[in-house]
């Protein structure tokens, strides 16, 4: 319920030498959880974050999420959803995470390599992950796009050239439409909370 990050930080900090992973969903980990995002960037806390995200609440009935499109109906909002859908890319940057990276549920390969570049990175690392709900939210069609329907699809391949270590250049590249895919953001200059302690 929103809380991984303090029950990571606290196993973190007993146990420093451990490499600690926390899986969470969009729905638990942009709301409830969202406060504590700030804190642990700050802090700059070793651990690896692997956020997948399928825009609904997919274990409980489908109910909108922070991530769910505005004005989409689901059994939260048989009217449609009110608010507007955040942009955790843009959320994880602005609040300072030293490592972060988009990902799609469809490639493996590239996901774990990307995971595995997270739990290696000295410094808070999310990997947010692009999961369609196939039951409440089945995005799948919108996110690799259909030539045949006219579909372009929302994910996009980060170019090799872009600059991971640069933030306007990670900013600037979320400000280019759709998902993009890949490594954004790569600061390992910072020192993790556990080196300063």
């Amino acid at each position: 319920h929103g809380r991984s990050l303090p029950i990571a930080m606290g196993v973190k900090m007993a146990r420093p030498e451990l490499n600690v992973v926390v899986v969470a969903g969009d729905g638990d980990f942009l709301s409830i959880g969202a406060e504590y995002i700030g804190p642990q960037a700050s802090r700059n806390l070793n651990i690896c974050a692997v956020i997948m995200d399928n825009g609904v609440y997919g274990l409980t009935k489908g109910q909108s999420s922070p991530t769910t499109k505005l004005g989409e109906v689901t059994p939260s909002t048989p009217y449609g959803k009110l608010e507007a859908q955040i942009n955790p890319l843009e959320l994880y940057l602005t609040m300072g995470v030293s490592f972060v990276a988009s990902g799609f549920s469809s490639q493996p390969r590239p996901l774990s390599d990307m995971i595995k570049q997270g739990m290696e990175h000295p410094g808070f690392s999310i990997i947010h992950v692009q999961s369609p709900c196939t039951t409440y939210n089945d995005t799948f069609e919108e996110l690799k796009g259909d030539p045949k329907k006219g579909i372009v699809p929302a994910l996009w391949a980060i170019p090799e050239d872009h600059d991971t270590s640069d933030s306007a250049s990670a900013h600037s590249l979320l400000q280019q439409g759709g998902i993009p895919v890949g490594v954004i953001y790569n600061d390992e200059t910072r020192p993790s909370l556990d080196q300063r302690l």
